[in-house]
């Protein structure tokens, strides 16, 4: 190809960093599809679909389609002490996975039980890390709030006032600090 050929400027690499995201996300695509996963969020984003008390316990493992495309079974993996637990809940482990495909992808759901250590130490750890507990906001930030919120004579909008003036505060001081920085 030419320099002066339009086709070669649209083959181009974009100049500069590109987010990681978007340089990994066609692999993770096609990693998620060749397992079953159309929608790769059922997998990035588990708890999120399901809530953190079952995604504590199961993962999504694979998903099966039968022949004609429609009527998928939802593969998942737990310990076999929370087996029990979870298959009272399938019911609405479905609603919330199909409410994530946008139809009723999932017709079936079933259950690989494994013990919580397998073959590879420590394999079943479901838990996610513990979140990180808030800081308690600066006493100067926390004046700063009440007076912004001061001339509002509902109690309960006066309180959400100043809870979003103490996040904002605190946001772009720590924005401030980490262009410093």
């Amino acid at each position: 190809m030419s320099a002066k050929d339009p086709k070669s400027k649209s083959d181009r690499r974009m100049r500069g960093f590109e987010p990681a995201g978007k340089l990994l996300r066609q692999r993770v695509r096609a990693a998620g599809e060749s397992r079953g996963f159309a929608v790769s969020r059922l997998l990035t984003h588990w708890s999120e679909v399901v809530g953190e008390d079952i995604a504590a316990q199961t993962r999504p493992v694979k998903i099966g389609y039968s022949k004609g495309g429609f009527g998928a079974t939802l593969t998942l993996l737990t310990t076999g002490a929370a087996a029990p637990m979870m298959q009272m809940q399938l019911p609405q482990i479905r609603e919330k996975v199909n409410a994530c495909y946008g139809y009723n992808a999932i017709s079936r759901i079933s259950l690989t039980q494994t013990a919580p250590i397998g073959f590879a130490e420590g394999q079943a750890q479901f838990t996610p890390a513990p979140k990180a507990a808030p800081k308690a906001p600066d006493p100067q930030v926390i004046e700063a709030a009440a007076r912004t919120a001061e001339g509002c004579k509902d109690a309960g909008l006066k309180s959400a006032l100043e809870t979003l003036a103490q996040n904002v505060l605190t946001r772009s001081a720590e924005r401030a600090a980490q262009k410093k920085g």
